[in-house]
């Protein structure tokens, strides 16, 4: 049975990272500071903070993994100053330092992200920089450190994950299927195609990396090869829940309400729409995966499959009530 630990697996991806590693028959340790979200998950967790040298690695060589899959980060964009994103970027050299003293290590995944550059900007090649926040300049910093790392006895390959969705989402992406859930979401005619990538997929492509051989060095971007066009793929969730297809609206309506948005945050106040998150919303940001799809192949599962499977567990998890053309509350169960 191959040893396999993640890092980070209380969180969104990690939660159905371990999911599908138990089901293959992995033995998997979590190391995480949060609770599992899943907690059918306790038995594989153990409580460590990655800036905790010692103690991580101890449990690590304890544990003496075959393969590391390095989710665990700080990756909301609260931070003030870089000090913030330390695990990003301590917590990464950690990682390295522990990984040279494994004798049975094969591969690590380093999970970077797709804001090491700003929305809308297509990265020449995988040094191109280009991030336009501080969570995107700290992973900056963590894939220049492993870069940096010579004559490893393992293989090291880096993940940028794009705009992952599904089952054990949070924000921002559990808000998009709220919004639309609550009848608040409307087509304002300029709307981005983004690349999006079903964590069905996501995970499945990570297996297929983890199962790679000839791919030391190398960086990925993460997600689904067709990119999404978010006011259809909102119409298409908004017609799954039974709600009928999105209203449309004036886009200078949006932009007052952006703007509503931005003054409330200022009062830590919560609203769905920010002029930051409008600016994303009407971004192109289509990323290259040409070359991940060498590796990975077609992907299991298409987006109207991922949609439902989504709601399901909405459903099942956060209590939606799915209503049929009878206004009858009816769950959509395949």
């Amino acid at each position: 049975m191959t040893r396999l630990l993640v890092t980070g697996g209380s969180g969104f991806i990690g939660t159905n990272l371990v999911e599908q590693l138990v089901k293959k028959g992995y033995e998997v340790l979590n190391i995480d500071t949060a609770r599992p979200l899943n907690e059918v998950h306790f038995q594989y967790w153990s409580q460590i903070d990655i800036l905790d040298f010692d103690s991580l690695q101890s449990k690590i060589q304890e544990f003496n993994p075959e393969i590391i899959v390095h989710l665990a980060a700080v990756t909301d964009l609260n931070g003030k100053n870089l000090e913030y994103y330390k695990a990003n970027t301590e917590g990464t050299k950690n990682i390295i330092e522990i990984s040279n003293k494994l004798p049975l290590l094969k591969k690590v995944i380093f999970t970077s992200s797709m804001y090491v550059c700003k929305p809308g900007y297509i990265p020449q090649n995988y040094n191109d920089y280009k991030p336009h926040t501080l969570y995107g300049e700290s992973k900056v910093e963590g894939e220049k450190i492993v870069k940096a790392v010579k004559d490893t006895h393992y293989s090291w390959t880096i993940v940028r994950p794009t705009s992952i969705w599904g089952p054990w989402f949070n924000i921002p992406y559990i808000d998009f299927f709220n919004i639309v859930y609550q009848g608040k979401y409307f087509d304002f005619g300029n709307t981005c195609t983004k690349t999006y990538g079903f964590v069905d997929n996501t995970v499945y492509q990570i297996e297929k990396i983890i199962a790679a051989d000839h791919l030391h060095g190398k960086t990925f971007y993460l997600g689904d090869y067709t990119p999404i066009q978010i006011s259809e793929w909102a119409n298409e969730i908004s017609l799954e829940m039974g709600k009928g297809p999105i209203k449309r609206i004036p886009f200078f309506l949006i932009q007052g309400a952006a703007w509503i948005g931005d003054v409330l945050s200022k009062m830590n106040l919560k609203f769905p729409i920010s002029s930051f998150r409008l600016t994303n919303m009407t971004t192109n940001n289509v990323l290259p995966l040409n070359d991940l799809f060498e590796v990975t192949g077609t992907l299991p599962v298409n987006r109207h499959e991922g949609v439902r499977n989504t709601i399901e567990w909405l459903v099942d998890v956060k209590g939606y009530k799915i209503r049929n053309s009878k206004g009858e509350v009816a769950f959509i169960k395949s």
